[in-house]
């Protein structure tokens, strides 16, 4: 039995979803008329209580149609050093948008209000002028940590007192916000544009959603089509967003137990130094006196599939189609070493 915990980006769609894409109406989203995509868009508009969205194959896209919309040459971008817009994005900010970045460091992957006040560039003719302010939730490289209201409250009054657009990489915000009970619409009244994606825990095979203000998603729509993004019958991966978002957001509580479990099974190995607190789906490890390498050779030889995450750290994050008897056989696989 091959156990794949390197991302929840492997799901595949379930036969409900499968059943609601090969039965979706479709068009020609380009030209607006698709219907499926044009429901999933404003379901999802809705949802955030924000006025408009636009679907594109992936989230890294949305990411940096964001980042185009807000900045552009001499304008800045203040993220978290280990923020996916940064490390995973193939220097998508430079390459699309011609901007800088100013990176911030903070515990498990977040960063305050007062570091953000800090890192604001003077109006100097030698500066960069700070345009976007970038959060990630849940946080990635943290662990799968997760940023509260509370928190991005005082970030949020800040980049409106100084004028500064505030951009939500929410790849799995679902996975916060299932933890937190926080509403969807609470998060949309804070952020210009919000990234939404499916295609994680959501267990879409494609595709993420561009929340934002009429006007930024009409331009989106042109950075979209400049970024090869525009897809004809692409109701058929709208249809499994839809039904994503009706019936398996709750079900990532599951995954958030199965990696709670996961990460107490690590933390019993000798060669294991460190287990990241688990928060929801994402299990980071720190290994003493073996490589990842060396550490996922012997795991992958047990047919259980991670990455590396670091010099000492490895990935794993459970998903939809790790049940419960995976997690078990994990246990007795992992108890061999």
């Amino acid at each position: 039995m091959l156990i794949d915990l390197r991302s929840d980006t492997v799901t595949r769609p379930t036969p409900g979803m499968k059943e609601a894409m090969f039965s979706a109406p479709i068009g020609d989203d380009v030209f607006g008329e698709d219907p499926t995509v044009n429901a999933l868009e404003e379901k999802v508009a809705k949802l955030f209580g924000m006025e408009a969205a636009i679907f594109c194959p992936s989230g890294t896209m949305t990411n940096q149609i964001a980042i185009r919309l807000h900045t552009g040459p001499q304008r800045e971008v203040v993220c978290h050093q280990h923020s996916h817009i940064y490390l995973y994005e193939g220097g998508g900010i430079m390459a699309n948008s011609l901007a800088s970045v100013k990176l911030l460091d903070g515990n498990l992957g977040k960063i305050t209000a007062s570091q953000v006040a800090a890192a604001i560039n003077p109006d100097d003719v030698h500066a960069t002028e700070t345009a976007l302010v970038s959060l990630e939730n849940t946080m990635n490289k943290g662990g799968g940590s997760i940023y509260t209201l509370d928190e991005i409250k005082p970030i949020h009054a800040l980049c409106r007192e100084k004028g500064i657009k505030f951009h939500l990489d929410g790849a799995r915000l679902f996975n916060a916000l299932v933890e937190t009970r926080e509403k969807p619409f609470e998060w949309g009244a804070h952020f210009d544009t919000i990234s939404i994606c499916l295609s994680k825990g959501l267990g879409c095979p494609v595709g993420s959603i561009l929340l934002g203000s009429k006007a930024d998603i009409k331009r989106a729509r042109k950075v979209r089509k400049v970024f090869g993004g525009g897809m004809r019958q692409a109701g058929f991966l709208a249809a499994a967003g839809i039904y994503a978002l009706d019936y398996q957001v709750e079900r990532l509580k599951e995954d958030h137990a199965r990696a709670k479990a996961l990460g107490q099974m690590l933390a019993l190995l000798p060669i294991v130094s460190e287990v990241f607190p688990v928060a929801t789906n994402i299990v980071i490890a720190r290994l003493d006196g073996v490589t990842p390498e060396d550490f996922m050779k012997k795991l992958a030889e047990m047919d259980i599939k991670s990455v590396k995450f670091g010099p000492d750290l490895v990935r794993f994050v459970t998903h939809l189609d790790f049940i419960d008897e995976h997690l078990e056989e994990v246990g007795k696989r992992l108890g061999q070493l």
